[in-house]
């Protein structure tokens, strides 16, 4: 048995022995691919185990992320830092072996995943970043990028819409350093593929215009490793590498759906020991296998010291480039010596219009922002003026993602993790709910991709119910981890891409399409997630009305018109509830005083999530059904955002918290 035989057998071992003592996962994927993720691993994938994120590495994403354990297995094996232990402790709490790969739990492991399809967009967002580094710092005489893309599938990432979104943009593109093998075993959860996708793979990719090569016997890594140097050597085009491999290979289960994700038991490992030829005993690794990766060591670390010479040999021959290099790398925003996005516009404006203005005044500082729209530019204005467009002969600044919305969101979370450049995509906020998987999957994995949704309520007017968000703001705010801004104004719109760039977690900018004012005392206090825009007199208020975005204009005209009739109303800007919730106790009561019940809250969208603030003797201006077709202005008055309807229930709470006041006895109107 030659030691590459031998450590196939292994890493198939070590990832059934994981999931039967675990009593839960997929032996069936770790099984039938451990050939094609050996030869990668061994023969092309240029990593060095020593030091995992050393920049210049070969990146691999897990898409079919079910496979973990096999995952697991070959960092075990190849010796990035993973346990015995961290095997056996797989799935269990705190374990740097979680259910399904996890970025920034498992050394090794570039993006978490699990969602099938979107470790394919993920990776084609690391491939477009490498591509994009390299056109702006390579040298005819010294390259410093130059590495592969690598993605591992099964049948049921091929089924998902985002991996056709995903590998069409990969293809227009040309992304030839982005490599797919895909394990086609033909077997899903429910059974054969026959009953649900019979489609040409190969033949759908060679369409949208990659290369696609075929390995017929999964088991033969001579025919694998032959199929990943064709495709490494394809310099205009994306390569799928479709590879023919048994389900649950060895096992009694082989070949049937009933290995896909269930233990085998330990009769069946005892026969698959078996039929393996295998002695070694349980999660541990044999001395052949050891000797023989420490033979390979060697070459790993040399791809790092390689790489190393030619970063010292860049650095004097090119010292500003490499500067440049580092502070890229680096990413970060310095938001000092922009000042000036908060210098407050002479007339009314839409904030969409804000953000323009603002987003190119922070990449004009800052050229590693980059990004682009789902063919919404001209709507949403989420473009780098004078920035070029990314594509293959051009080293731009704005991507044409098409219409792919939920590829879009992926790909930026790959080009994040790629390291180097900081991503914005936009969209018109209705249709986030295409994305929201991929902007999920950024919470998760607290990466500070920005999302730039426009259109943000019925302000949206004549194009109707389609595409007039209602329920879109609390789908977002929904997400654990996920900051969303709606800004009342420009200085509110400036607040929030500082914010977003200043942190740690992705941030969702909903902007209006129509004119709103620019308001008096807004500005970086929106920092704080919600604070007083325009107090009342009284020291303690009669009522407080909460707004954001376009709404906080009329609840100050509504302010107004209360203080007229002897109501003293404060107002509270709520641009980010998320930032809010973060502040002191103290700061919160100082905002909304737990003593004035007395509250109204005012968004053009659903309700549900203002009553952690208002209340059950609050009142709501809001809109919970869907929107129609007419002029913007018609419908906010039909939906009730005017000043009459909102002092009508600000009286109404006034009057409701007055009574309850009496009947408790207080002597305050809580």
């Amino acid at each position: 048995m030659t030691d590459e035989e031998f450590t196939v057998k292994t890493l198939r071992m070590l990832s059934v022995e994981a999931i039967e003592k675990a009593k839960s996962g997929h032996p069936g994927i770790c099984l039938g691919a451990a050939p094609i993720a050996y030869t990668l691993f061994a023969r092309h994938l240029k990593h060095n185990p020593k030091n995992p994120n050393f920049f210049d590495r070969d990146r691999f994403v897990l898409s079919a992320g079910h496979g973990s354990a096999l995952l697991y297995s070959l960092l075990h094996v190849f010796g990035y830092g993973l346990t015995k232990e961290d095997l056996m402790r797989f799935r269990q709490h705190t374990s740097k072996t979680p259910g399904h790969p996890e970025y920034g739990v498992t050394a090794g492991v570039e993006v978490s995943t699990g969602p099938l399809g979107q470790g394919i967009a993920n990776a084609v967002g690391f491939a477009l970043a490498e591509r994009i580094l390299a056109n702006k710092f390579n040298r005819p005489d010294c390259t410093l990028i130059d590495h592969y893309t690598y993605a591992l599938c099964g049948d049921g990432c091929m089924m998902e819409g985002i991996e056709n979104e995903a590998a069409s943009f990969a293809a227009t593109q040309k992304l030839n350093k982005l490599i797919v093998l895909y394990d086609c075993n033909r077997i899903t959860i429910e059974g054969s593929t026959d009953i649900a996708f019979t489609e040409d793979v190969g033949a759908r990719h060679e369409a949208l215009g990659w290369q696609v090569i075929r390995v017929n016997n999964g088991e033969d890594i001579t025919a694998i490793s032959a199929a990943i140097t064709l495709a490494k050597d394809e310099k205009t085009k994306p390569s799928l590498i479709i590879i023919n491999t048994t389900i649950g290979y060895g096992s009694p289960l082989a070949g049937t759906s009933k290995i896909h994700g269930t233990p085998l038991g330990t009769d069946n490992i005892k026969e698959l020991r078996k039929a393996l030829g295998y002695k070694t005993p349980a999660f541990e690794v044999a001395p052949q296998v050891t000797d023989h990766i420490s033979e390979l060591a060697t070459g790993f670390a040399k791809y790092e010291s390689d790489w190393n010479k030619t970063v010292k040999a860049y650095k004097t021959k090119y010292p500003e480039e490499y500067e440049e290099f580092l502070r890229w790398r680096k990413g970060t925003v310095d938001f000092e010596e922009l000042d000036h996005i908060y210098d407050v516009p002479e007339k009314a404006e839409a904030t969409r219009v804000s953000s323009a203005r603002i987003l190119n005044a922070i990449a004009e500082k800052n050229p590693f922002i980059i990004g682009g729209s789902a063919d919404l530019a001209p709507s949403t204005l989420a473009a780098i003026k004078d920035g070029g467009d990314v594509s293959p002969t051009d080293c731009g600044r704005n991507i044409h993602f098409g219409i792919r919305e939920h590829a879009m969101g992926a790909i930026c979370n790959g080009m994040y993790l790629h390291g180097g450049l900081l991503p914005f995509c936009s969209t018109f906020a209705t249709f986030s709910d295409y994305m929201k998987a991929a902007i999920r999957m950024s919470a998760l994995m607290n990466i500070p991709v920005v999302y730039v949704l426009t259109h943000d309520s019925i302000g949206v007017g004549e194009d109707g119910p389609t595409h007039q968000p209602i329920e879109q703001l609390e789908m977002l705010r929904a997400i654990p981890g996920m900051k969303v801004f709606r800004p009342a104004d420009s200085k509110e719109t400036a607040a929030a891409y500082e914010s977003a760039w200043t942190g740690k977690s992705p941030t969702a900018i909903l902007l209006s399409r129509q004119n709103v004012p620019q308001l008096e005392h807004t500005g970086t206090d929106a920092f704080y997630g919600g604070y007083i825009a325009a107090d009342s007199a009284k020291e303690t208020p009669d009522v407080i009305l909460i707004a954001t975005g376009s709404e906080l204009a009329l609840a100050i005209d509504a302010k107004t018109a209360l203080e007229k009739e002897g109501i003293a109303a404060r107002v509270v800007s709520m641009p980010c509830m998320e930032l809010f919730d973060l502040q002191t106790a103290k700061y919160r009561d100082s905002v909304l005083p737990p003593n004035v019940r007395a509250r109204v809250a005012i968004e053009a969208g659903r309700s549900n999530i203002w009553y952690k603030y208002v209340g059950l003797d609050g009142e709501l201006c809001c809109i919970d059904s869907f929107g129609m077709s007419a002029p913007a202005n018609i419908l906010f008055e039909i939906c009730g955002f005017n000043v009459d309807n909102v002092v009508k229930l600000a009286k109404k709470t006034v009057r409701n918290c007055k009574k309850s006041a009496a009947l408790l006895g207080e002597d305050n109107n809580g």
